[in-house]
């Protein structure tokens, strides 16, 4: 049986605590919850799926939405996008002042290792991420997958290195644009974000996320070629995923100083 990844990712993190959508109350405005994991494990998958075809694994990203959300008078009842504070992401490190401080250094060190440019955590965040996911998920299912894979780079690419909220309409269809995205399916990008289809579909995905065991994002679930399945969390987990795929991979190793 070929192995495969399933990658659920976001392209914000946003966290709001808030009783809905529309009105959120963040947590700490001086420490707002960014996180590039999602955007380092995808570089790094994307850099690596030649080799990962060659064993016969295929990698599939899922977008999710990882939205923490107070109970409210204003929250739909039974939406799992309106009860995650009961369940996985209510807590985000990021409120906490030593884990927000070592974070810093932590993104440093991430970006030499992916071999991205330093991250620059732009003034308006945090964003609502609802919409640009919805629109992945359209775009996923109806372009090619390179297509679909380079426009949901550009997501981060346009935040983190251009400062640029992909939160509002119009900045997010100048994107789109920038991407060989013509006016007419850049209409019909918008009309399906906005449909009972997608907004639906979003909703299965974190559902299915949860339902998996997921309380952050990259969350992945990995199928080897026996058929059996096990999740694995975070950036920096790739090693215990090639052994439990049963890949040959070269390890970090230490090499030892000559003597000479």
């Amino acid at each position: 049986m070929p192995g495969k990844i399933d990658a659920y990712v976001d392209c914000g993190k946003s966290l709001p605590q808030g009783p809905c959508p529309d009105t959120p109350v963040w947590s700490d405005p001086l420490t707002p919850p960014v996180s590039p994991y999602s955007y380092y494990a995808t570089t790094y998958l994307r850099k690596n799926r030649q080799a990962l075809e060659s064993h016969g694994v295929e990698v599939e990203y899922v977008h999710l939405w990882p939205r923490s959300c107070t109970t409210g008078t204003n929250c739909k009842s039974g939406s799992i996008l309106f009860s995650l504070a009961a369940s996985t992401w209510a807590q985000p490190p990021w409120t906490l002042p030593a884990k927000a401080d070592y974070s810093k250094f932590d993104s440093e060190r991430a970006c030499r290792y992916f071999g991205v440019p330093p991250i620059k955590t732009p003034e308006f965040f945090p964003i609502l991420s609802i919409m640009p996911q919805r629109c992945m998920i359209y775009i996923k299912k109806n372009f090619p997958q390179e297509k679909f894979e380079t426009t949901f780079l550009k997501l981060w690419e346009w935040m983190f290195y251009e400062g640029i909220d992909i939160s509002k309409p119009e900045q997010l269809a100048r994107l789109f644009q920038s991407n060989c995205f013509s006016d007419v399916e850049i209409k019909q990008i918008f009309a399906a974000s906005s449909s009972p289809e997608f907004k639906q579909a979003l909703t299965a995905n974190t559902q299915m996320a949860l339902d998996k065991g997921a309380y952050g994002a990259p969350w992945f679930w990995v199928r080897n070629s026996e058929g059996k399945e096990e999740p694995f969390f975070g950036s920096d987990r790739f090693a215990f995923m090639w052994q439990y795929l049963g890949l040959p991979f070269q390890d970090v190793a230490i090499v030892e100083k000559s003597k000479l």
